[in-house]
C-alpha cells in the first residue's frame, strides 16, 4: 500500500491487533493492504522486498527499530529513508479495537507527512567540572569522576572536613554569588573564596577569604541540597543537581556527568525575528509577554526588541504561545508544520467515518509512558482519542486549538502531570483564551482542557468521564504564513465553522487582539503612535494629516499608549471578525496648517493653534513686536521651517529684553 508516496507496510504484531485490510485501504483510498503478523521475525524477508525498490518506507511499528533498520540496510535500503509509526499502543491495542479502523487511517496518513528539519546550534565541552557541595559527599563525587573530568571542589561554607591523603584534584571553601551560561560556557562568581593550607591535619583549615572571584567551567554538578543556581534549573545543559542525602540519585547524576565530554547538538528550538518584535520603542516599553513566561531567563531586553540565547533555550515553546507577532516562533516543528498534521489527521479520521473526536495532546517524556501502560496494563485509548505528540505542550499557541476545533474536532485535552516542573503559565493563558472564543462563538465551554495524570489508570478514569459532545462540521482549509497569519486564519475559520457566530467577540485583558479607542476630540495628530507601532496597524497619509487605524493588524503591545503625548488611547481587547477590521480605517483627519507667508502645507492646523495659544502672552518671547509680517515673533509659529529661517534672520531678538533673571542661591540663603 502507497500513501502519500510512501510505502505503507503493515503488521498485526502475531495477530494481537485486528486489522480490517479492506476498511483501511478504503479510508486511504488505495488498494486493501497485505497484513503481516511478524514482520520483525519471520517475515522479515518481506520488509526487505519492500525496502529494495529504494524509495521511503512507513512500518507500523515502532518498537522493533533496530531489527527493521537492520532489514533495509541488508536488502540495500537507506535506513533513513524509514519511517516508524505506532498504530498498536495508540489504537490496536485497546478494548474498542473493533471501532478504531478511522483511527488507525488516521494515524497512518499522519505518518506519511515528511518530516521538517530543525536547525541546530553546538555545545562543546573540555570536561573541565565543579562539584559544588557542602561535605565528604561532593570529595567522594569528585573523586569518582577524577578519571574521566578534569574536577574541581567548591565547598560552601563546610563542617570539619577531612583532609584527603593525596591532592589528586583541588578543593576549595566559597560560595557561589552569580552563575551564567550553560554546557561549556559557565560563568561563575564566588564569595567567602579560600584555598586549604596545605598543612591541614584533622580536618582541612582554610585561608583567608575574598569575595568577587571569578570562574568558568563546562558542567556543575550541585550537590549542595540548596537553592538551584538557574531557574528551570532542569533545563539548563550542563546544569546537574541532585539531592545529596539521596546516593541512587548522586550516583545517577555522576553517570550521566561523565558523558559530558565533546561536541552535541542542540535543537535551534526558537526562530526569533527582531523587526517583527514589540517589545519597545523610543525607550517606550509595549510587549513584555515573553519576557514574563520564559522559565530559564534565555530572553533579556535588548533595546527596541529582546534578545534569544539559543544555548540557554530548553525549547519550552512559551514565547511562541504568547508571542502576538509572529517575531518568536517554534522550529520543533513549525506551527505550520503541526496544523498540516491536524488537517491530515483528523480529515482522514472524518472521511473514514469516525465521529466526536477527542485530540489528546501529550509530550514524549510524560506522556507516552502513560499511554504506552495504558495499552499494556488496562483497555487502552477509547476509539475516538486520538494522540498528538509534541516536543512541549507548553508550545501550543491559539492557532493550535483554534484550528483544531475549526478541523472538526470535538474536544482537545492536554495530558500534563500533577506536579509538572514546567512554568505552565504560557498554556494556562492560550487554553483560557480558547475556552474565552469558543464559549462565544457557540461551541460550549469545556473543549479545551488539562488531562493531569500521573498513572494510567487515572489516565483511564478522566478519559472515561469526558463527556461525549459533536464536532462542528468541519472547515477544510490549508495552514499557511507566518505565525500571525496562522492564527489570524485559525480564528477565521473557527469563527466561520462556529454554531452561533458573533461579529465581534470581546476578550480578557491581555490578549493579543483588539482595537483602539482614541479621544478625538484629545487627538493633535503629532502621529508620535505612527511611528512606534511595530506593525503597521496605525498609519499616516502622506498627503495631508490624517491617522489611519487596521484593527486586524493590531497586537494590543501598547506602545501606542504609552507613548501618546495626549493619553487618548486606550486598548480595547476584543476579537472583530468583520470585513470592516482587515480594512484601514479613518481615526481622525484635519486640513493643514498653511504657512502665512508662502502658503505652503506643513503640520496641522490645531497643532499649530494650540503652540500659538500656549505661548502667546505667557512667555516674553512671544510678547509683542512690530506690525509687519514676520516682525511679531509668534507669527514664525505659523510658517514652515523656509519661511521661519528668514524671519529669524530679518529680525534681531534682544536676549535682554525679558524679565529679570531670579537672584542665585548662596549658603547664606540656607542660614
Amino acid at each position: 500500500m502507497e500513501v502519500n508516496g510512501r510505502t505503507v507496510v503493515l503488521c498485526s504484531c502475531e495477530g494481537t491487533m485486528p486489522l480490517d485490510a479492506a476498511a483501511l485501504g478504503k479510508a486511504l483510498g488505495t488498494a486493501p493492504p497485505r497484513i503481516h503478523h511478524q514482520l520483525c521475525r519471520a517475515e522479515r524477508d518481506r520488509l526487505a522486498a519492500a525496502a529494495s525498490g529504494g524509495g521511503p518506507i512507513l512500518v507500523a511499528c515502532t518498537q522493533e527499530r533496530a531489527v527493521f533498520e537492520e532489514t533495509v540496510e541488508e536488502a540495500g535500503g537507506d535506513p533513513d529513508l524509514i519511517q516508524l509509526v505506532n498504530i498498536r499502543e495508540r489504537a490496536g491495542w485497546s478494548a474498542e479495537v473493533g471501532s478504531a479502523t478511522p483511527k488507525i487511517a488516521a494515524l497512518l496518513a499522519e505518518a506519511t507527512l515528511p518530516l521538517p528539519g530543525t536547525p541546530l546550534v553546538g555545545l562543546k565541552s573540555e570536561g573541565v567540572a565543579l562539584v559544588y557541595g557542602r561535605d565528604e559527599t561532593a570529595v567522594e563525587a569528585a573523586r569518582q569522576l577524577a578519571d574521566k573530568l578534569d574536577v574541581t571542589v567548591l565547598l560552601s561554607r563546610p563542617g570539619e572536613v577531612v583532609p584527603p591523603r593525596a591532592t589528586d584534584f583541588p578543593i576549595l571553601r566559597g560560595t557561589i554569588r552569580a552563575a551564567k551560561g550553560y554546557l561549556g560556557a559557565f560563568e561563575l562568581v564566588v564569595d567567602d573564596y579560600a584555598v586549604p593550607a596545605p598543612s591541614s591535619r584533622r580536618h582541612l583549615d582554610f585561608g583567608p577569604p575574598r569575595n568577587g572571584a571569578s570562574s568558568r567551567c563546562d558542567v556543575i554538578i550541585d550537590l549542595t541540597g540548596g537553592t538551584p543556581l538557574f531557574p528551570a534549573d532542569h533545563k539548563r545543559d550542563g546544569y546537574l543537581r541532585a539531592d545529596p542525602n539521596s546516593p541512587a540519585a548522586v550516583q545517577a547524576l555522576l553517570f550521566k556527568a561523565a558523558d559530558l565530554v565533546g561536541e552535541f547538538d542542540k535543537p535551534r528550538y526558537v526562530d526569533y525575528r527582531a523587526d517583527l518584535c514589540a517589545h519597545s520603542r523610543n525607550r517606550r516599553t509595549g510587549c513584555t509577554r515573553c519576557l514574563e513566561v520564559c522559565p530559564t531567563g534565555a530572553i533579556t531586553p535588548n533595546g527596541d526588541h529582546v534578545a534569544l540565547d539559543p544555548f540557554v533555550c530548553a525549547g519550552c515553546g512559551s514565547c511562541h504561545a504568547v508571542c502576538p507577532t509572529g517575531a518568536a516562533s517554534y522550529a520543533l516543528p513549525p506551527a505550520d508544520a503541526i496544523l498540516e498534521r491536524l488537517r491530515v489527521l483528523l480529515s482522514t479520521y472524518h472521511q473514514a467515518g469516525g465521529k466526536d473526536a477527542v485530540l489528546l495532546v501529550h509530550e514524549g517524556e510524560h506522556g507516552l509512558p502513560l499511554l504506552d501502560l495504558l495499552a499494556r496494563v488496562g483497555d487502552g485509548l477509547p476509539a475516538r482519542v486520538l494522540p498528538v505528540a509534541v516536543n512541549e505542550v507548553t508550545q501550543l499557541g491559539i492557532e493550535f486549538f483554534a484550528s483544531a476545533l475549526a478541523y472538526g474536532a470535538a474536544e482537545v485535552r492536554v495530558v500534563t502531570a500533577k506536579r509538572s516542573r514546567s512554568d505552565r503559565a504560557a498554556l494556562a493563558h492560550v487554553l483560557g483564551l480558547a475556552e474565552t472564543v469558543a464559549s462565544g462563538l457557540g461551541y460550549g465551554s469545556g473543549r479545551c482542557g488539562l488531562l493531569e495524570a500521573d498513572d494510567p489508570d487515572e489516565l483511564a478514569f478522566l478519559l472515561a468521564g469526558l463527556t461525549r459532545r459533536p464536532g462542528v462540521a468541519a472547515k477544510s482549509f490549508l495552514p499557511m504564513g507566518d505565525k500571525r497569519a496562522l492564527m489570524k486564519l485559525s480564528l477565521r475559520q473557527m469563527h466561520a465553522a462556529a454554531p452561533a457566530p458573533v461579529p465581534v467577540l470581546p476578550l480578557t485583558p491581555g490578549a493579543v487582539f483588539g482595537g483602539l479607542d482614541i479621544n478625538v476630540d484629545g487627538c493633535t495628530l503629532c502621529l508620535a503612535c505612527v511611528q512606534v507601532c511595530p506593525t503597521g496597524a496605525l498609519s499616516d497619509n502622506p498627503e495631508k494629516p490624517q491617522l489611519s487605524f487596521t484593527e486586524d493588524a493590531c497586537v494590543q503591545c501598547g506602545l501606542c499608549k504609552n507613548t501618546c503625548p495626549e493619553k487618548v488611547i486606550s486598548l480595547v481587547p476584543r476579537l472583530d471578525f468583520t470585513d470592516a477590521a482587515r480594512t484601514p480605517r479613518v481615526v481622525k483627519e484635519e486640513e493643514p496648517a498653511h504657512c502665512i507667508t508662502c502658503g505652503k502645507a506643513f503640520g496641522t492646523k490645531s497643532t499649530v493653534e494650540r503652540i500659538v495659544a500656549k505661548l502667546q502672552g505667557q512667555h516674553w518671547m512671544y510678547a509683542g513686536g512690530a506690525a509687519a509680517l514676520g516682525a511679531n515673533p509668534i507669527d514664525r509659529i505659523r510658517m514652515c521651517a523656509d519661511c521661519r529661517v528668514v524671519a529669524q534672520a530679518s529680525h534681531t531678538l534682544d536676549p535682554y529684553a525679558g524679565p529679570a533673571r531670579p537672584r542665585p542661591r548662596t549658603a547664606e540663603d540656607y542660614e
